[in-house]
């Protein structure tokens, strides 16, 4: 692996643990983004640790020249949770990195055995993710407009892990301040990230966003995060439902509990979106919904970072459409608009 990272000290600190892990090789080290995207081109590393504030050249940078010139694997490492250094990191994403993670706290901390466990198991699963050159947003195409149930759609939930953030925010400004419906959102995500996350969204979006709060009535055109360390749902009566149960497919919250409390409130009035992730979570969540009578989407393998929740719900033939991110939002207010004429 390599590791971009300016601060000495985080350096030496990041090599050691690297290293005293013994399932790390560091094959070098880059003090800046322009460092860090010709040593990224010559050694070819599994994956790269990168630092989002850098001089010469910042992570951001860095990341879109990786991902373009010679695209691998790329975790964006932050010191502060804070929604505004968050950011930053959000933006890299967007350029293709994979996910942000915690950076190491000193190791008399308290906390540095499970914030290095954490970011080890991070490292490794992302090592394998086959990443591709990130290509120019192609053409939106017409996608067709088959009405799968005869409810008014009155709720969207949406729910994605590996490579979700982009994606999100491209449905969400797709869908204009105009919107008539609550829009629920489940992503996967390292503690201390998600509030920047919901301030990332609303900035990029136009769209008011918070992080979700219990018995909040969810309103039109109103997107709610899914806090952390708890899931999201939402009852009858269009309350929002926070619960400390233990996580679903190893997550809380979870896509899968998100889209199950949609599909028993709303019925054939809800619209599920599983997005790219690793695992299966969502899966169940997305065959619930199909099976209340709501219409289910997934995203398609060839845009998705990590094919593996949309596959999941595949294989339980849990969704109805497989879309493009280009193409979601389109669809989903075209099945706005047939409902609403046709109740």
């Amino acid at each position: 692996m390599l590791l971009a990272e300016d601060s000495p000290s985080q350096r030496e600190l990041m090599a050691w643990a690297l290293a005293d892990s013994g399932e790390f090789e560091v094959v070098g080290c880059a003090v800046n983004g322009v460092e860090a995207v010709e040593m990224t081109a010559a050694l070819r590393p599994d994956i790269v640790l990168m630092d989002c504030h850098m001089p010469v050249l910042d992570g951001i940078g860095a990341t879109r020249e990786i991902m373009r010139r010679c695209p691998v694997p790329i975790l964006v490492a932050s010191a502060s949770f804070a929604p505004t250094d968050v950011h930053p990191g959000l933006e890299a994403v967007r350029e293709g990195a994979l996910a942000i993670v915690p950076k190491l706290p000193g190791v008399s901390s308290a906390n540095f055995d499970a914030v290095a466990r954490e970011l080890f198991l991070t490292l490794r699963l992302m090592s394998e993710v086959k990443v591709v050159r990130r290509l120019p947003p192609r053409a939106r195409r017409e996608v067709g407009a088959r009405t799968e149930v005869s409810g008014r759609i009155r709720i969207v939930a949406l729910g994605a892990s590996t490579g979700g953030p982009p994606v999100i925010l491209e449905i969400l400004r797709g869908l204009g301040s105009n919107f008539s419906a609550p829009v629920l959102v489940v992503q996967h995500m390292a503690n201390g990230f998600t509030r920047g996350f919901a301030s990332w969204l609303a900035r990029g979006s136009g769209l008011p966003v918070e992080i979700a709060s219990d018995a909040t009535l969810a309103l039109p055109g109103h997107v709610y995060v899914g806090p952390e360390g708890c899931h999201l749902g939402i009852n009858r009566q269009g309350r929002l439902t926070l619960s400390d149960d233990p996580p679903k497919n190893g997550f809380r919250p979870s896509v899968s509990h998100l889209f199950h409390a949609v599909a028993e409130a709303f019925g054939p009035c809800a619209l599920a979106v599983l997005l790219t992730g690793m695992g299966d979570d969502g899966a169940e969540g997305l065959a619930d919904v199909a099976r209340y009578g709501g219409i289910t989407v997934a995203q398609d393998r060839e845009t998705s970072v990590v094919f593996g929740m949309p596959a999941a719900a595949l294989k339980l033939g849990a969704a109805q459409r497989l879309l493009a991110p280009a193409d979601m939002a389109q669809f989903i207010q075209t099945q706005m608009a047939r409902k609403s004429l046709s109740t």
